[in-house]
């Protein structure tokens, strides 16, 4: 796809050391926010990516989750790794990158973890944005432009998702934030659910896990790599 840019990335460890861990995140945030995490991967080769719009990637103006799906390929392709099964962990927007991309190719993901990932509507109409957030006052460190079309994005429906997760092999750790989270846990047990090799866990301390209960969330998504 000619429009996907060139990803900014922060990895550690070396290449050969397992399958790569590669790790997506949420809206507004960028690679950097899963530093903690990647300490605790000390045996694997991790690539924190700064999705487009974010971080020290470029920032194009145009934000889909179909162009965000091919930078990471591209991201891939470019360490070598495209060849070989890859581990993905994904945030929030991160997570839905993830579950599409894994979705669309099983092949080059052996492990997948989806952190409170917004479930897409099977059919009917879109769904509103509840808490559309209001342009902040000051610079933010990633684009404005990419909030709306994916916020909006994510609750758009989306009736091959469906048809993907259901028949994705993968297998796949989901993890909610529970009451305190904007997304709807039962939505994300709904999706644990449909797909063949799932497992849905809680952690109840609101949609940024990873930040919010570094030891809980690892202590679920460590041993689940590992395997």
């Amino acid at each position: 796809m000619t429009d996907t840019v060139d990803l900014h990335r922060i990895t550690t460890g070396e290449p050969g050391q397992g399958p790569p861990v590669v790790l997506l995140h949420g809206l507004g945030e960028e690679a950097s926010t899963w530093a903690d995490l990647t300490a605790r991967l000390p045996g694997r080769h991790t690539i924190a990516l700064d999705l487009r719009g974010h971080g020290a990637s470029p920032q194009p103006g145009t934000y889909t989750f179909d162009l965000m799906v091919a930078d990471v390929l591209r991201a891939l392709a470019g360490t070598s790794t495209v060849d070989i099964v890859v581990d993905i962990v994904g945030h929030s927007m991160g997570g839905y990158v993830a579950s599409l991309l894994a979705g669309r190719h099983p092949e080059l993901v052996r492990r997948l973890v989806l952190e409170d990932a917004p479930v897409p509507p099977e059919s009917g109409p879109s769904v509103p944005d509840p808490n559309p957030p209001a342009r902040p006052d000051t610079p933010t460190r990633f684009d404005w432009a990419a909030v709306g079309p994916v916020r909006s994005a994510a609750r758009a429906p989306n009736p091959q998702w469906w048809v993907d997760i259901r028949r994705l092999p993968t297998p796949t750790l989901l993890v909610s934030g529970g009451p305190a989270s904007h997304l709807d846990p039962a939505r994300v047990a709904e999706a644990a659910g449909q797909m063949p090799a799932a497992t849905f866990r809680t952690i109840p301390v609101g949609h940024d896990i990873h930040t919010s209960a570094p030891d809980d969330f690892a202590e679920l998504v460590v041993p689940f790599l590992a395997v």
